[in-house]
């Protein structure tokens, strides 16, 4: 995707979807109103149907043999994902979340010593913590770029910090969980390529909302889960390894059966595809839930879900800007559907909870999770809401009003 086009309608014909149909499909819409898509994205009825199959099918016929009768559509996720992103089957690994195909790629790399981790102020927590892992395991030594007065890291004091370290990893996440904001990861990506540097990118929050295309990030590995946008099932998500890493011989700490053989006794073999960051066993009802969910995403159309899904979130923003005691948190110069905000007169738990009781789903953030940016926001905790391209228009006004009316009461 291009990081610095607008997710308005402005300058390209508006893309309309069916949403009324698409609630149909989502079971979930008749009981709720689900704006936690940044936590889990509700299931689409085909997804579940191909989940509850297959279930049924190794209840029938034993484990073993549904995964053999349905290896051509276990093997579809590897081509519906690859088709998502604009790569190839050979460059897509199936993991059990997006931090465990995080820590794979990482464990990959062979850091030594004083090796330089440059990312951002920006980044998820638990790749904060992993790098914080490797500093106490290895030496090695972490830079935050710094960040632009408007919000998001300054791209060109970044690659400035490339020249002068020669890091050993340059990594960002597109979408922090506990921010809004879009970080320029394509930008990020052209110095990386430029001064030959190995790029990691955590797409967590961004796959299924924005169209994704490695080749313009310019990224080595990708991770992202499939429960979120792309609303997949829990425990489910991807590595992506370029061909680049592939030829250097790049592999996982712990390679299994499954991403080598075993050549002679005293030495193995990795495959030769990114397989060889899988491992040999598959919760293949969640793998055809998740090549179920991408499928139904590209029919869908992702160009439509870029434009409607920020778009509802911007609506959000504006309902929510005016009501006293509310504060916006979200900065930078492109937004995407994670709103977040600080109330007044409220702890975090019960203000949720007051939501909840309403029908609405959300979730909080900590300071825990987004040291930097919370401290720049002097902020110790925010509510998320993000909703996504099945939800409607009355449904953000209702929110809005929700929130409106919870502040003005204030905690009882």
């Amino acid at each position: 995707m291009t990081d610095n086009s607008s997710a308005s309608e402005s300058g390209r014909e508006a893309l309309q979807l069916d949403v009324a149909a698409l609630r149909a499909e989502t079971p979930g819409c008749r009981k709720v109103i689900h704006f936690n898509n940044a936590g889990c994205g509700l299931l689409a009825a085909p997804v579940l149907d191909s989940m509850v199959s297959h279930l049924n099918l190794e209840a029938r016929i034993g484990g073993y043999e549904a995964s053999a009768a349905r290896a051509a559509e276990v093997r579809a996720f590897h081509t519906e994902i690859a088709a998502l992103i604009n790569t190839t089957p050979d460059n897509i690994a199936f993991a059990g979340s997006a931090t465990h195909a995080y820590a794979n790629a990482l464990s990959s790399i062979p850091f030594e010593a004083d090796d330089v981790i440059l990312t951002t102020r920006d980044d998820f927590v638990s790749n904060q913590i992993a790098f914080l892992s490797l500093r106490k395991r290895f030496g090695v030594r972490i830079v935050h770029a710094p960040n632009t007065p408007e919000g998001g890291v300054d791209v060109a004091a970044m690659a400035t910090l490339m020249r002068t370290h020669r890091p050993r990893l340059v990594s960002a996440t597109h979408v922090p969980t506990n921010s809004g904001l879009v970080s320029p990861v394509a930008e990020i990506g052209r110095h990386c390529r430029e001064l030959d540097l190995l790029y990691l990118v955590d797409a967590c929050q961004s796959v299924g909302q924005f169209v994704i295309d490695v080749a313009e990030i310019g990224c080595d590995l990708l991770t992202a889960t499939c429960r979120k946008f792309l609303r997949g099932p829990r425990g489910s998500g991807f590595l992506y390894v370029s061909d680049r890493v592939l030829r250097a011989g790049y592999e996982p700490l712990f390679i299994d059966m499954h991403g080598a053989r075993w050549t002679e006794p005293g030495g193995y073999e990795p495959v030769g595809t990114a397989a060889r960051y899988e491992e040999w066993e598959f919760p293949y009802a969640t793998v055809l839930g998740s090549a179920a969910a991408t499928r139904y995403a590209r029919k869908v159309g992702i160009e439509a879900i870029e434009q409607r899904t920020p778009a509802l979130a911007a609506r959000l923003r504006d309902r929510l800007a005016p009501i006293p005691g509310v504060r916006l948190l979200d900065r930078g110069p492109r937004l995407a559907a994670l709103v977040t905000f600080g109330v007044e007169g409220w702890q975090p738990q019960p203000f949720k909870t007051a939501l909840d009781a309403r029908g609405i789903n959300s979730a909080l953030s900590f300071r825990e999770f987004a040291q930097f940016d919370f401290a720049d926001k002097d902020v110790a905790w925010c509510l998320r809401l993000s909703p996504h391209y099945y939800n409607t228009e009355e449904e953000v006004d209702h929110v809005a009003d929700a929130v409106a009316d919870l502040v003005g009461q204030g905690q009882r």
